[in-house]
């Protein structure tokens, strides 16, 4: 199928990228200023891990629901369509956060926010997926992944420097600053012309008609489950596991985010790297994942022999998670151009949902296994379903995409 323009390549992927900078920047911020926002609204100390919780599980449950949203968006009106609204409506509800005075306040901007985010990531990728070589997209997803998630080492700087409501001030203007740069580009070619073809556009339902699809939908958000395990679970909550652990010097939740996110963004060019060198998604993915296990071991035993051995294991935690890049590529070079963007942005988005299971197992199982114990057990039964899953998901390096899905 031929485009009318040729889309601006680079401006593309740097506003993919920056896009998705400003997500994790926002999804990142809360886990550094969690503790001292609840303490300056009047949260007893002894309820901050409980409401924390709460806030995490409604901002993630505003991905969740917002994926969905913003995906069958991006699939009936657009890719830009979704990356306009997306990013207007996480700007206000951030402005607005930085006013809040109680926790249902809070609980329902931080819904707002993830709501509006949750189109960023998806659109984004789908669209440079889209408009570059299927030979070398690869390289353009690692791009959008590398530089995005460098937000969470500015959420981490920004965070510990200044007031938690300049915090979100900043997130907040950041992003209306990118709907700004965002005026001039183009639309997907291959979108626009299965568009113009009268094909069924932006179907959720259509993920769940036959067991391949299954199988492959629900297969990929499994693979990427481990790594919102590790930032979700051991980095949020590092402080109280730190502790459970009986290191005398607790860890510092800002630290901790900003270096686990330092590894993430090496293990994001990293994997991406790996991926168009070895020509195969599945193999690199199986290596990150196998990484990530051997992390979880040392996060238990090694990092709490000292706050050094701790952030440098968060460090480690970091790299080995970072096949995020790979593993939202492979979700875009799944399925159709009819269904990709719907893809693109719930798979993403139900691995961050998939938080609010993982908070829920930990909250459940640590009052009989303690808070390590249970931190142990939700990471075992994560990482053994995510390499189940893994083998039985095809490869797609090199996948022609200007297809659609009957």
């Amino acid at each position: 199928m031929t485009e009318a323009k040729k889309p601006p390549v680079g401006m593309t992927v740097l506003v993919a990228a920056l896009g998705y900078f400003v997500d994790i920047y926002d999804l990142i911020l809360f886990s550094i200023v969690r503790v001292k926002s609840l303490a300056s609204i009047g949260v007893a100390k002894e309820q901050i891990l409980d409401q924390g919780v709460l806030l995490i599980n409604m901002q993630m449950g505003g991905m969740l629901l917002g994926g969905i949203v913003w995906g069958i968006l991006g699939d009936k009106r657009g890719r830009l369509s979704v990356l306009f609204g997306s990013i207007f409506m996480y700007s206000a509800a951030n402005i607005a956060n930085g006013f809040v005075q109680t926790v249902p306040q809070y609980a329902v901007l931080r819904l707002v926010a993830g709501i509006g985010l949750a189109g960023e990531l998806g659109a984004g990728i789908t669209l440079v997926s889209e408009i570059m070589h299927r030979e070398s997209r690869g390289y353009g997803t690692t791009i959008v992944a590398t530089i995005g998630i460098l937000g969470a080492v500015v959420a981490a700087l920004v965070g510990d420097f200044f007031d938690w409501r300049t915090a979100y001030f900043v997130g907040g203007g950041m992003g209306l600053a990118l709907l700004l740069l965002r005026v001039g580009l183009y639309e997907s070619g291959m979108f626009a012309g299965v568009k113009a073809s009268g094909v069924k556009l932006g179907s959720f339902s259509s993920l769940f008609v036959t067991k391949d699809r299954i199988k492959k939908y629900v297969g990929v958000i499994l693979v990427g489950v481990p790594i919102w395990y590790a930032v979700g679970i051991l980095v949020t909550f590092a402080p109280e596991i730190g502790k459970a652990m009986g290191m005398t010097d607790i860890p510092a939740p800002g630290r901790a985010v900003m270096m686990t996110y330092i590894g993430l963004a090496a293990g994001d060019f990293a994997s991406g790297a790996l991926s168009q060198l070895l020509r195969s998604r599945r193999r690199v993915l199986a290596g990150f994942i196998a990484l990530t296990a051997v992390s979880v071991v040392a996060y238990f035993t090694v990092g709490k022999s000292s706050l050094t051995s701790f952030y440098g294991v968060c460090l480690l935690l970091g790299f080995a998670t970072g096949y995020w890049a790979v593993f939202v590529t492979m979700a875009s070079e799944l399925f159709g151009t009819n269904i990709r963007a719907t893809v693109t942005t719930t798979a993403p988005n139900f691995v961050r949902g998939a938080v609010v299971p993982l908070t829920f197992s930990f909250k459940l199982l640590k009052d009989s296994l303690g808070v390590v114990g249970s931190a142990i057990a939700v990471g075992v039964v994560t990482l053994a379903v995510a390499v189940v899953a893994l083998m039985a998901l095809e490869e797609t390096h090199g996948k022609n995409l200007d297809y659609v899905e009957d």
